[in-house]
């Protein structure tokens, strides 16, 4: 299981919505509007070839690739002469390992898990960041790593239900897991990611002390409170449903759809930062691109912008890398942000070399424990 591409396909799906309704700003609701319109086949997901001097970024499908080419892909090509095709494949690590075990890899760039890009550059399936050309004063302390670079973040956090509430709201997992306290069902996240930690955290275990995590103990946590849980969701729009329609008093989101549950309850669903567990996309190179480490290496640095990774926050929701862009951000905007400094020091990261080493056995036991 990949982690990150529920969540991406999400996103997508997020994009539609803010594009059919208006809610991304003018100027890049037009740029997104024009792709649309006028795209080539690579933004809308079909499988894309490089030629020379160009590079192929391999994304979820969809409206990603639009987001991808008006932030960063049209940027390159008018600072480096290089065409950047979106492919909206999907790169799972099988398919990436699948691509450099053909010997004739026919992608460059990849929207990758950071510890899936760090599994298979162990193995010698990915090129290493130079660190010469992409800035590691332009991300965040600890979210540059040998074979990824970070990109994007995104967050678990509480959503609840303010109706409820709203005199007495949640202030962190302790609360989320006490249905004596704050009556009602719950909704939780279906791939496990930040699971363990919630359920850890409100079990009284110290975020000092959360890595590397205690499986066991998590899963008798959860096991143990499976009666309050409504549903286990597995998109974001399910997720957002389950408190619109009232089924669920509180539920564990991903901080993309915060903004939106707000919106459509028209402030009926609230949400907190405290304790939220935020989690980190990136860029990585495959081993023996066609285009070139030097000019995918480019690419990236390309996309460590500010002003770029702004475009992706107010399109697609995801907190920008480059600590640079929380200044420019108006405080109506930042606060769902989940990078920005304020809401950023009261969560946990997830520990990605943890998820490198663990997460397969513990998501297959946490899915025998939901569905059992």
């Amino acid at each position: 299981m990949t982690l990150n591409a529920p969540f991406e396909k999400d996103r997508l799906d997020i994009l539609a919505s803010r594009l059919r309704s208006g809610r991304i700003s003018r100027r890049d609701f037009a740029k997104a509007a024009l792709l649309l319109g006028a795209a080539p086949l690579a933004l809308r997901g079909m499988p894309a070839h490089a030629q020379a001097g160009e590079l192929v970024f391999v994304n979820w499908g969809g409206d990603a690739g639009t987001a991808y080419d008006a932030a960063y892909g049209q940027a390159f090509q008018a600072e480096a002469g290089i065409t950047v095709k979106q492919d909206g494949s999907g790169p799972t690590e099988g398919a990436i390992a699948a691509q450099f075990e053909s010997g004739r890899p026919s992608w460059d760039i990849v929207d990758a898990d950071p510890f899936s890009a760090e599994t298979l550059g162990k193995k010698g399936m990915m090129e290493p960041i130079d660190y010469g050309v992409v800035d590691k004063d332009k991300m965040r302390e600890g979210f540059g790593w040998e074979y990824s670079a970070s990109t994007y973040f995104y967050s678990y956090i509480i959503a609840y239900d303010a109706r409820r509430f709203g005199d007495n709201p949640p202030a962190g997992m302790a609360d989320f897991f006490d249905v004596e306290k704050f009556p009602g069902k719950r909704a939780l996240y279906k791939w496990g990611a930040g699971m363990w930690e919630a359920a850890l955290i409100a079990d009284g275990v110290a975020r000092e002390d959360l890595y590397p995590l205690d499986v066991e103990r998590a899963h008798a946590k959860l096991e143990a409170f499976k009666d309050n849980v409504v549903a286990y969701w597995g998109g974001g729009s399910e997720s957002q449903q389950l408190l619109l329609d009232g089924e669920a008093s509180m539920a564990l989101v991903w901080s993309t759809r915060a903004k939106l549950i707000e919106e459509d309850s028209g402030g009926d669903v609230k949400f907190i930062w405290n304790e939220g567990l935020i989690a980190p996309g990136a860029m990585a190179v495959i081993k023996g691109n066609p285009g070139g480490a030097e000019n995918a290496m480019r690419f990236i640095a390309s996309a460590q912008d500010p002003e770029k990774q702004l475009v992706m926050f107010r399109m697609l929701g995801q907190g920008p890398a480059n600590p640079a862009a929380d200044a420019l951000l108006p405080a109506e905007e930042a606060r769902f942000n989940p990078v920005d400094p304020d809401n950023f020091a009261v969560q946990i990261p997830l520990d990605m070399a943890w998820y490198e080493e663990h997460y397969g056995p513990a998501l297959d036991e946490f899915l025998r424990i939901i569905s059992a």
